[in-house]
């Protein structure tokens, strides 16, 4: 029962920080889970909800602003709700040194992105409708197979690439979280047919993200720079996973 207390407890802190920051939590909960002792596939299930509830409550917001770009997300979704499962089901042909050096990679991957990547508004230049055709079937996949596969929900891979294809970061961001929250949902009920799901940790940990969310949107309207935030977390998951392959090795 402390684990989970405790669990519940650094939810709550980093759902708070990390919707400050306007990224989902997932990435950052399931290094802190396996740390507690939890199992990394039962961290990776319970990650991808808590990922939903927080993007859920970011992109009711998103909605009502009119930031979602809904014909460039339901392709997107389409396809990684169908590919989210399919990662989640891959995890156990995968052994668990292999997992966590895949999840490390993509912790170092995370934390670049959170210190070096800052998207600049582009000029309004649409690609061909083919080209970001063939790019949401790509996201789609990619997104949805190696969210399910590492419980991270996609959204990482998702925001460089339609910044890339000419899209304001407000817009990307918002449609992003619109995605991730069903990719999310996905992957999860692919991890919930394994059985790897601690019932009594996902319930407290949902409270505890569902009220972190809140706060974090209220500290939003308050103004605190976002961009200390995201210096900190790249800083913190350089940190994990340099102790996560240092256990490794």
């Amino acid at each position: 029962m402390t684990t989970i207390i405790v669990a519940s407890l650094l939810v709550f802190l980093f759902t708070t920080v990390l919707t400050v920051a306007g990224v989902g939590a997932a990435f950052i909960i399931i290094p802190t889970f396996f740390w507690l002792g939890i199992p990394i596939t039962e961290a990776m299930a319970i990650a991808l909800l808590l990922n939903a509830i927080s993007m859920s409550f970011a992109s009711i917001n998103y909605i009502r602003y009119r930031l979602v770009n809904f014909k460039t997300a339901i392709p997107i979704i389409i396809l990684a709700v169908f590919f989210s499962p399919l990662g989640a089901y891959s995890t156990k042909y995968f052994s668990r040194n292999l997992l966590i050096l895949i999840f490390v990679l993509f912790l170092i991957f995370a934390g670049s992105m959170m210190l070096f990547y800052s998207p600049k508004k582009k000029k309004e230049v649409k690609g061909s409708p083919k080209r970001e055709f063939k790019t949401g079937i790509g996201l789609g996949i990619g997104a949805g197979y190696l969210g399910g596969l590492l419980g991270v929900g996609g959204g990482n891979f998702i925001v460089p690439a339609l910044v890339w294809l000419g899209f304001d970061p407000k817009n990307a961001s918002a449609t992003t979280a619109f995605i991730v929250v069903f990719a999310s949902l996905s992957g999860f009920f692919g991890h919930a047919t394994l059985g790897n799901i601690n019932w009594n940790l996902l319930i407290f940990s949902a409270v505890s993200s569902i009220a972190g969310a809140l706060v974090g949107s209220w500290l939003m309207h308050r103004k605190l720079e976002a961009k200390q935030v995201k210096k900190i977390i790249g800083i913190v998951l350089y940190a994990i996973a340099a102790k996560m392959m240092w256990g490794l090795l």
